[in-house]
């Protein structure tokens, strides 16, 4: 295989918040329209398999845009981040589901509360015994997707002093955060075993870790990142992930490991990243001291810039940049609270946002096809 070639696919889903426009609360409705996540007030929408960033991001505009059409046939918006600024979860129905009706059976209040919407981002990678290699390695640079992408300051109507407070209420859940370590995969497979046959759980998919092998696809999945308002943004970090899994790769295949890091390490970046995003400091493990987050991600573009070249993501690199010069999602909605003490505006802000660049025209008058996840 040349290093070229386009094996590292992309494929990306989205968690989508439907919001009544007049009271701006989230609705449990959308059960009646298609397929809604375990909340009702909750869909996801996933592309298929992209070959690179353009076609993500034709794929994302459609499934936003169809999305927004049929929310609107019921007066409904769609919104994107990561929590919902006021909504309460006690207030969302339960999907009717076998699947959500175990989860909730098992986890109970947790369960209940986890009214949170992510963004998820699958990278191909065909050689599972490389890709838990580079998945080790990729844990070092959650923390930073982690700042880039924060997106949930507000819950249940208050300002929670974080940048992302939706992985505060999804660690919760057991099997979350960054996974340990792998020496190959069949520890891995090993581990998962052991949880079947103990009941722990029933199939691999609850493994919720904020980086996960795929247990079905060839895919190394990222999960830390919260929903994002704006598809520039969705697709900016989802070129990024694309860009990482190609760098470690290549060193791999050259005999040249990036350090690892053990996880007691890295959740101590992790936390700094949800509580400050960009504007916070993280560690430098090697330098043993605290280096503002923006001198790191400046670090971490400059290690996968070839890549990010070769893959054809110039204007994902460039977005990227913008972020760190004019802020998160959490920023913009931090900002629109400090000004307007409203947090029916800020709701305002996250659907604007939501709708920025979909062709809403284009999908009048057609079906329902959404490749739903």
């Amino acid at each position: 295989m040349r290093e070229n070639e386009h094996v590292f696919t992309i494929g990306i889903e989205e968690e989508f918040q439907i919001v009544d426009p007049e009271t701006r609360e989230l609705r449990s409705h959308i059960q009646e329209c298609l397929k809604s996540e375990m909340h009702q007030s909750v869909v996801e929408l996933g592309t298929e398999v992209c070959r690179d960033a353009g076609c993500a991001r034709q794929q994302v505009v459609h499934l936003r845009s169809n999305l927004a059409m049929i929310a609107a046939r019921d007066g409904l918006k769609i919104a994107s981040s990561g929590t919902h600024p006021f909504s309460h979860w006690m207030d969302q129905l339960i999907t009717t589901d076998e699947r959500y009706a175990t989860i909730v059976q098992d986890m109970q209040q947790i369960a209940r509360a986890n009214l949170i919407f992510g963004l998820h981002v699958h990278v191909g990678i065909p050689d599972r015994e490389m890709a838990i290699a580079v998945m080790n390695q990729a844990r070092y640079f959650l923390p930073h997707l982690y700042a880039l992408s924060v997106n949930s300051p507000f819950w249940l109507g208050q300002n929670t002093g974080l940048k992302a407070y939706r992985q505060m209420i999804f660690e919760r859940f057991p099997r979350t955060g960054i996974p340990d370590p792998f020496e190959s995969l069949s520890e891995y497979e090993d581990y998962l075993k052991l949880l079947v046959a103990t009941g722990c759980i029933d199939n691999a998919k609850k493994i919720w870790w904020d980086i996960r092998l795929h247990p079905f696809f060839d895919t190394l999945e990222f999960r830390i990142c919260d929903a994002q308002s704006r598809v520039d943004d969705t697709i900016a970090l989802a070129a990024l992930m694309q860009a990482i899994v190609v760098k470690l790769h290549k060193l791999l295949r050259q005999n040249v490991s990036f350090r690892m890091y053990p996880r007691r390490l890295i959740d101590e970046n992790r936390w700094r990243a949800s509580r400050y995003g960009i504007d916070g400091k993280l560690i430098d493990f090697g330098r043993r001291c605290e280096v503002d987050e923006r001198e790191l991600l400046h670090e971490m573009l400059e290690f996968i810039a070839t890549e990010m070249d070769e893959l054809g993501n110039h204007e994902e690199m460039a977005h990227i940049e913008k972020i760190m010069r004019e802020g998160t999602g959490a920023d913009r909605q931090l900002a629109v609270w400090e000004r307007t003490n409203d947090m029916k505006a800020v709701v305002d802000q996250i659907i604007a946002e939501t709708y920025e660049g979909l062709e809403l025209n284009e999908f009048a008058g057609q079906g329902q096809s959404l490749g739903a996840a």
